[in-house]
């Protein structure tokens, strides 16, 4: 900007020269600039540079360019034509000059400016929002008008309300200002993030435009009183000195105790505390503070180091036990929280190691706590630094034969403890010295139950840190591993008085499967020893009779003199051994001790299959046991073992004789064991069958179970099936036997059988009649998952079976993975997918991978999520043809119709995929919600092109607009793989969208969603969808379920869950009437049984009731995936004019909704009415 040019009146200017450089002066409105003729006419088509080129020019009297219009911003269009700078200040005055001079360049450039839009357009577009905001300014200029009539000024109260949920508590407000009501103005409610505010600025700029002064006026502001908390320590301070009596101040405390203490208090509350301590005589309190203490050295960012010594020091003059084990407690929890300052560590061993010698048993008990928990704990020692003393094995030497010597401490309390702080040092990564092992075996025998249930585990403990140790039999001169010598006495602590003891006893055994097989067999040998003494080995016998010297097989001198006395205590303490450990936990009179000898059983068969076999009598025989858990757990620890064991005849007797139990589960059990247990014979295998169909019988519901036993002990066991094949299928070699009937479940029972046995024996279908044949065709087509494919000699292979064969055979797990990351490959190299060869090769790769999900189970779950997102992307690319948006809406309302049901389909599809299918990454949900947006922008524009007005447009324009930010907010970290996608380029236009009319916004996305590019799919290593089969009812059946109308039924529901998650809260049953009720059933968390990964067992009741019915009809049971998402509240800050004015609420409506996860099933029922 040049500064004017203020010349005498008698100077002279040259003669105009037409050239680029000639100096031109102007006068605009009094304002005198120069510049050259070239920055006039930068801009031709300007009206600045016509008012110089054209013929009738104005000169003022010194024959400068003369300009009729204020120069005071002139300056600023002139600086703008020499250097294109951008003014920074008075934009709103420039761009009217710029607009005045036709300067464009400069227009647009002012118009682009965060000040100037935000001022202009976003300032606009709030007050838009407003409701009435130009009413309500006009009323506010005519009651001020009015009221200036009688004096030089007037009043306005001027009413904000920013929500509908302020508007009752202002309108209180208005009604109680009596007459002066009237003239009050109210504005909003409004939908923007705008404050109040910013609507009186608003406000006040709109009068000060029409010419009129105004002053705000505010009311002044009371008094304000500080409130300021007291403090803790000055609270508790003046209540105990309130206190009169022991009493009290224990009151006192325990009130304190109750409330929560800042950590910059907790230092100032400690040191009331300890006062109060020295002077209290009461012992009770004293131990209150102790414990207080304590737990404010937890207060989490308190460093309790300051009050150590303190600590410390109260136990020098404290005489009361009680108190001093209370304050032992507290230094443990302040170690406990410093366990880096190892200066503080070693002061508080010191003091524990002190106060041991306490008469006290608390006291003892607190510091072998405090020593098990503080000890140092080193390395784990070797066998060279063992016999080398020095400096750094004697603190952990010191710790363990301190804490040692209490293991024959008079008080059981205190042994117990010992050997509780023991386990602690090992816990903490100590490993304890092999020498108290002997130490530990005696406490085996010890008056008390806490005692030995400690010591067993201090045995286990050192079993396991020293298995191969050799360790001296006591009552004899040989020696023995430390494992098996441990195992015995572990063994002999399962006949313990206690059954504490003896659960505990019989779960470690479970885990020592380091012991010789020889005592391992021991366990189940009931003879213990002959009259009281215990039986020497052959070695032992044929030693004594060869040191003898005796050559004769006779009787030998003073073979008959009186035998040595035999201590009956020792002999049945020391040498029992292992004999007969599991004999007498299986048959305990605690069902928790057979359950745990049960379970041990289970772990040490596993790892040995010779005592598996040996175990398998014991095991069946718990079959009969009373209690319905023990069986239950006897069940599965056979199971288990299956892979080790043959079933004889007399043991599956006993084995089947539980499928006549009444529980269910125990049912569903034993047939889950039969599906894996291998029998011996073809007697075993009639047994088996004979039962099962007996069962199938009795209980009708087990029907699916039995079918599924059977097919695997067909399949297993198929050389033992062929010799009865005859029998059971009723052929006769010469007679025609009659067809059974197809629908009778036994004999379907019978087939399923068969014919997986079949599958490995070749010369089975031999046996087979021409009616085997035929019903094999009709199993083989409705109950595929039970009857395997047969090669049939002489028959005809069925189109399915044999796609199935080929395509099994030939198709490995590895080549169908190829064949999909194929297939997605090349529908993400189509570029186009609007022509008609892309939308073919997309309909013929949907159809190929639902297909491929059909024939390889393995990929079912990869190949159906990927179907489901390109049939997504075919219908949004149908959806989006050229010939629809280029009509006329009346003339394409058909074409809308289509595209409204696509839009919903698509909509329903991307829940599904979301939600139906597990083992999604981030990436793979953003797409999701990618393709979502997208269908929402085509609703959206489809509710713009059918419905009139513009308010019903905002509303849906707002959702959009929240939905993308949330979008934003969820998958910050994913935008970069979304380039050239339909979402990047919203957020690349969200600042316009915020800002634009809700017409101009349908217009941007409907080209936006032609212009955004396919998105390629990246599969994660494994997806699984969530499916449901229901079980029972199984809808074939015509007899209704008859009740009374007003009052229920019960419909028993049995569905298997495959790879739901969270199915206790997310599965739902629904029942649909044929009157169009609907009723949704949340099933009881006790409803659902997990019988293996993945899998999910829902057995439960459905109460159905109903109006009276003229006739029977159907009803539709079906399991239903609850779903229900949601986004965080966006917390930002308030936006200023020039940043956003989107106005969208901050968080975004949680959705909610049902899949279905099964099939339907019918079933007929029929209310009557009720008897009067």
């Amino acid at each position: 900007m040049s500064l004017p040019d203020y010349k005498s009146p008698g100077k002279q200017s040259s003669a105009p020269v037409q050239s680029k450089s000639q100096i031109v002066q102007l006068n605009i409105g009094g304002h005198v600039f120069s510049t050259t003729l070239g920055t006039i006419r930068k801009f031709p088509n300007s009206t600045l540079a016509d008012l110089l080129n054209g013929s009738v020019k104005r000169m003022d009297s010194e024959g400068r360019h003369f300009i009729d219009r204020n120069g005071t911003y002139f300056g600023y269009v002139l600086e703008y034509l020499r250097t294109e700078k951008i003014p920074t200040e008075h934009l709103q005055e420039v761009h009217k000059e710029a607009l005045y001079y036709d300067i464009k360049p400069l227009v647009k450039a002012i118009e682009d400016t965060p000040q100037f839009f935000g001022e202009t357009v976003g300032r606009q577009q709030f007050l838009a929002r407003v409701p009435n905001y130009r009413e309500n300014l006009e009323v506010i200029v005519r009651v001020a008008r009015a009221e200036a009539i009688a004096s030089r000024y007037s009043n306005i109260i001027v009413c904000v309300v920013k929500t509908e949920d302020d508007l009752a508590r202002y309108n209180d407000s208005i009604d109680s200002l009596g007459t002066q009501r009237h003239s009050v103005v109210s504005f909003g409610p409004w939908k923007a993030p705008a404050s109040v505010e910013d609507l009186l600025d608003c406000i006040k700029m709109d009068i000060e435009a029409k010419g009129y002064k105004q002053v705000t006026l505010e009311e002044v502001p009371a008094k304000k009183l500080r409130l300021t908390k007291p403090s803790k320590s000055a609270a508790l301070h003046i209540d105990l000195c309130k206190a009169t009596s022991p009493t009290d101040a224990l009151q006192y405390l325990l009130n304190f105790a109750r409330k929560p203490v800042e950590a910059e208090s907790v230092e100032g509350v400690v040191r009331i505390l300890l006062e109060h301590y020295y002077k209290e005589s009461d012992n009770s309190v004293r131990l209150k503070i102790a414990s207080l203490l304590g737990l404010l050295s937890k207060t989490q960012g308190f460093a309790p180091d300051c009050i150590v010594d303190d600590a410390i020091n109260t136990l020098s003059n404290e005489k009361s036990h009680q108190v001093l084990a209370q304050l032992l407690d507290t230094l443990l929890i302040i170690g406990t929280q410093l366990p880096d300052k190892i200066a503080v560590i070693q002061r508080l061993i010191d003091v524990a190691c002190k106060h041991l010698s306490s008469t006290y048993f608390g006291v003892r008990n607190k510091c072998l706590q405090l020593l098990g928990c503080l000890g140092t704990v080193d390395k784990p020692l070797s066998k060279e630094t063992d016999v080398v003393p020095g400096a750094q094995t004697s603190p952990v030497r010191d710790v363990q034969s301190v804490i040692s010597d209490y293991f024959q401490d008079q008080d059981p309390r205190v042994r117990t403890a010992a050997i509780k702080a023991m386990l602690q040092l090992h816990e903490r990564g100590m490993k304890i010295l092999q020498t108290i092992y002997n130490q530990a075996c005696k406490l085996l025998s010890d008056d008390y139950e806490q005692v030995r249930s400690a010591a067993v585990q201090m045995v286990w403990v050192l079993s396991q840190l020293y298995p191969e140790s050799i360790v001296p039999i006591p009552s004899s001169n040989e020696e023995i591993r430390l494992i098996d010598d441990s195992f015995g006495k572990i063994c002999h602590m399962v006949s313990d008085g206690s059954w504490v003891v003896r659960v505990q006893a019989a779960k470690l055994l479970g885990s020592m499967h380091q012991v010789s097989p020889h005592f391992l067999e021991q366990t189940l040998d009931k003879k213990l020893m002959s009259d009281l003494r215990r039986k020497r080995t052959a070695h032992e016998r044929a030693k004594e009779l060869y040191t003898s010297g005796e050559f004769s097989s006779g009787r030998r001198w003073a073979d008959d003199a009186p035998k040595e006395k035999v201590d009956t205590s020792g002999v049945n303490l020391i040498d029992s051994g292992a004999c007969g450990a599991f004999v007498h936990g299986l048959e305990d009179e605690m069902y928790e001790v057979r359950i745990a000898a049960v379970e041990a059983l289970c772990s040490l068969a596993q790892s040995s299959p010779s005592f598996a076999e040996k175990c398998l009598d014991f095991l069946v025989d718990m079959f009969n046991d009373e209690i319905e858990e023990v069986r239950l757990q006897s069940i599965h620890v056979l199971r288990q073992i299956s892979t080790h064991i043959t079933l004889r005849e007399d043991q599956l007797d006993t084995v089947l004789a539980v499928l006549e139990d009444s529980s269910r589960d125990i049912r569903e059990a034993l047939h889950e064991l039969l599906c894996y247990t291998n029998v011996s014979t073809k007697e075993c295998i009639q047994l088996a069958l004979l039962e099962l169909l007996k069962n199938l019988t009795k209980y009708p519901t087990d029907r699916n179970s039995v079918w599924k036993c059977l097919k695997f002990l067909g399949a297993r066991h198929p050389t033992l099936v062929l010799p009865i094949v005859p029998e059971l299928l009723s052929t006769h070699p010469y007679f025609d036997t009659p067809e059974p009937d197809m629908d009778d479940p036994a004999y379907i029972a019978v087939l399923v059988l068969v014919f997986n046995a079949a599958k490995s024996c070749p010369t089975m279908p031999a046996l087979f009649s021409d009616h085997t044949f035929r019903h094999y065709a009709y199993l083989r087509d409705s109950l595929s998952h039970l009857v395997p494919h047969l090669r049939l000699p002489g028959r005809k292979q069925t189109a399915s079976s044999g796609l199935e064969a080929s395509g099994m055979s030939s198709g490995s797990l590895e080549s169908a993975q190829n064949f999909l990351q194929d297939s997605l490959i090349r529908v993400s190299a189509l570029q186009n997918l609007e022509t008609l060869g892309a939308q073919e090769l997309l309909e013929f790769t949907i159809r190929d991978l639902q297909r491929l999900g059909e024939l390889q189970t393995e990929l079912a779950g990869s190949a159906d999520f990927c179907a489901t997102y390109l049939h997504c992307q075919l219908l949004l690319t149908k959806a989006l043809q050229e010939k629809l948006w280029t009509m006329a809406v009346p003339l394409c309302l058909k074409q809308n119709a289509k595209v409204s049901t696509a839009v919903r389909q698509i909509l329903d599809e991307t829940y599904k995929l979301e939600f139906l299918y597990s083992g999604l990454q981030t990436q793979q949900i953003a797409t999701i919600h990618n393709v979502r947006l997208q269908a929402k922008a085509l609703q959206l524009i489809l509710t713009a092109r059918s419905k009139r007005g513009v308010d019903r447009v905002l509303g849906i324009c707002e959702k959009f607009l929240q939905d993308v930010e949330s979008f934003q907010r969820l998958f910050m970290t994913e935008l970069p793989h979304f380039q050239d996608s339909f979402v990047e380029k919203l957020l690349e236009l969200m600042p316009r969208l915020t800002a634009c009319k809700p017409l101009d916004l349908v217009k941007i996305l409907q080209t936006t969603l032609r212009q955004s590019r396919f998105i390629h799919l990246k599969l994660p290593e494994q997806i699984h969808r969530a499916s449901a089969t229901i079980i029972e009812p199984t809808g074939e059946s015509d007899n209704p379920l008859r009740f009374t109308s007003g009052l229920v039924v019960a419909l028993d529901i049995d569905a298997t869950l495959e790879h739901v998650q969270d199915p206790q809260t997310t599965v739902k049953v629904q029942v649909l009437y044929p009157d169009g009720q609907s009723h949704i059933i949340h099933p009881k968390p006790g409803d659902f049984r997990t019988p293996g990964p993945g899998r999910v067992r829902l057995i439960t009741q459905v109460y159905l009731s109903h109006s009276a019915w003229t006739e029977a009809c159907q009803i539709e049971v079906r399991l239903l995936l609850a779903y229900s998402s949601s986004s965080s509240k966006q917390s930002a800050s308030k936006p200023a004019w020039n940043e956003s004015m989107d106005g969208l609420p901050t968080s975004e409506s949680c959705i909610e909704g049902t899949i279905h996860l099964s099939k339907p099933v019918k079933v007929f029922i029929m209310p009557k009415p009720a008897r009067r």
